[in-house]
């Protein structure tokens, strides 16, 4: 009786575990898509703006890439007059060696947008802070390139309300918040923006992120803060009016999220140009924070944790191999950047229907888009003598 009962209870747990493993199988076969969808899914609108990253994957086998074609004028990132002479063009300087790294594409555009309110709802808000980045998985290399907020340009899909034409760039994001709606497209004010920056350069984004004042110092403070060393005294005190900044002097600091905050963006003082000097010292900062060995294994966490503060299209899959990418970064390879500021003039100019002027950066815009398009074939700016990050 004894071993004919054992038998039977083994029976019996065979067919339980067998059961089990069935069910678990079953459950993965069902959850395992669900999961995977969830990874690959944008965690905000898409901008559904046609890029300038190529269409097809390369390979190690791989002579050449696909481009989106665009109709030749405005919106031709690149022409013969744009191109310098013996620089390769963007097809050319796509073309893939090796695989990319991380499993990214071979080059993405992200345009990352500085906004300044501390409304998580970002139901208004001018996109203060300007930067588009030219991220290569196969060299590696990220090439960061800092717009003007005041940059005088032309803002598309917006007429119908007073005429507006034209505006700040700043003014490109503020127009498509949930608040204005002048802009009701794909991508809300991250969208109009970067049709702006389409319409006016010929820099079509992939993706986007948007960051507004009080998350930026959340962030930082949630890494332990950032460590900066200033070359010489900045100061921020109240010049003609404006709020205090604060003094910062020459030597080395660890700034807190509010002291970052604060140093980032004085320029009443200085100029736009400064300011994103001082921007870049702290993008520096917190990409040595980022890859600190106690940082770097977080970042998903961290993210995670703020995700919801933060405004952007990217999934969670894309944000890993960006952070995937960040050690394989040579100092030289991470290349912040800005318009020489000799082609801007400062100048005042009215909306429609109005009388009050607004202070406004003036510039040849033919000029401009010559430099973004060495920007989008990767031949610009050329290797500085010095990193950008220390």
């Amino acid at each position: 009786m004894s071993t004919t009962h054992s038998s039977t209870k083994r029976r019996r747990a065979a067919l339980l575990g067998s059961g089990v493993a069935l069910s678990l199988l079953l459950a993965g076969y069902l959850l395992i898509p669900i999961l995977q969808a969830r990874w690959s899914a944008p965690l905000g609108p898409a901008l559904e703006l046609a890029t300038n990253t190529p269409t097809t994957a390369p390979t190690a086998q791989s002579t050449g890439s696909t481009f989106i074609p665009v109709t030749p004028g405005k919106d031709t990132p690149l022409s013969p007059s744009s191109t310098p002479e013996g620089q390769p063009s963007s097809v050319e300087a796509a073309t893939p060696t090796t695989e990319p790294l991380c499993g990214g594409p071979a080059v993405t555009f992200l345009l990352g947008i500085g906004v300044d309110t501390e409304d998580d709802s970002y139901t208004y808000g001018l996109g203060d802070a300007i930067r588009v980045a030219r991220v290569d998985f196969l060299t590696p290399k990220v090439t960061v390139l800092s717009f003007p907020r005041d940059l005088w340009v032309e803002i598309p899909e917006i007429s119908e309300h007073y005429g507006l034409t034209h505006g700040k760039l700043n003014q490109s994001y503020f127009y498509g918040t949930p608040g204005m709606a002048y802009y009701n497209g794909p991508g809300g004010g991250a969208g109009l923006m970067a049709r702006t920056l389409a319409l006016n350069f010929g820099l079509r984004v992939d993706h986007y992120g948007a960051v507004n004042m009080s998350t930026f110092v959340r962030i930082v403070d949630a890494l332990g803060g950032i460590d900066i060393y200033l070359p010489y005294d900045v100061d921020g005190t109240p010049f003609f009016g404006g709020e205090d900044m604060g003094y910062f002097t020459a030597g080395q600091h660890h700034f807190s999220g509010e002291e970052a905050l604060r140093f980032s963006r004085i320029r009443r003082r200085y100029n736009d140009f400064t300011r994103a000097d001082h921007q870049t010292m702290v993008l520096c900062a917190l990409k040595e924070k980022l890859l600190s060995p106690a940082v770097l294994p977080k970042i998903p966490q961290i993210f995670a944790a703020f995700k919801d503060s933060v405004i952007t299209d990217l999934s969670l899959e894309q944000i890993s191999q960006l952070a995937c990418l960040l050690p394989h970064l040579q100092r030289e390879n991470l290349i912040f950047t800005s318009f020489p500021e000799e082609l801007f003039t400062p100048s005042w100019k009215k909306f429609p229907g109005g009388e009050q002027e607004t202070f406004v950066m003036d510039a040849d815009l033919e000029v401009l888009r010559a430099y973004v398009s060495r920007f989008i074939a990767g031949t610009w700016p050329d290797q500085p003598k010095e990193p950008s990050c220390p």
